[in-house]
């Protein structure tokens, strides 16, 4: 299974495109929509972005609690109904919504960061201020991460 992993900073151009990483697009180029899906972040100042696999993980996922919960309506409200699909052009660039670089204070140019099965779209400076917190949090923790067997994929 393909990962997004490493950051990349790409600038936004005159037109509002913006180059998804090439690595990020080889992730990405067997799925039967050619683009990303976004959608402002739950927990910080930057856009989540996957792509159609981890997009229909998400659905499964809310359509799986409770029909009527506040839990579901509540996600669905602030995931599906938000998320948007961007298509590649030709040369692997999409359009972020205005909205969207509001929200993550992205002006001219954007950290592209992996985070396994989706990654995340960074205002490059807020970027480096939350991995600086987030490398202090995980050694204040003592953090570990315990490997899963080989061949355990799910």
């Amino acid at each position: 299974m393909a990962v997004f992993i490493g950051r990349h900073i790409n600038r936004i151009d005159k037109k509002g495109r913006i180059s998804v990483p090439k690595p990020f697009r080889s992730v990405i180029k067997d799925q039967s929509f050619k683009g990303i899906y976004v959608y402002p972040s739950l927990k910080t100042a930057a856009l989540e972005a996957c792509d159609e696999d981890f997009i229909n993980r998400v659905a499964t996922s809310i359509d799986d609690l409770d029909l009527f919960s506040d839990e579901q309506d509540d996600l669905a409200a602030i995931v599906l109904e938000i998320a948007q699909a961007l298509p590649f052009d030709t040369e692997g660039r999409v359009i972020l919504p205005k909205d969207f670089l509001d929200y993550a204070g992205i002006t001219a140019d954007a950290a592209f960061v992996g985070r396994g099965t989706r990654f995340q779209i960074w205002e490059p400076g807020t970027y480096e201020t939350h991995r600086a917190h987030a490398v202090d949090r995980a050694r204040s923790r003592g953090a570990t991460l315990k490997l899963r067997p080989k061949g355990d994929d799910d």
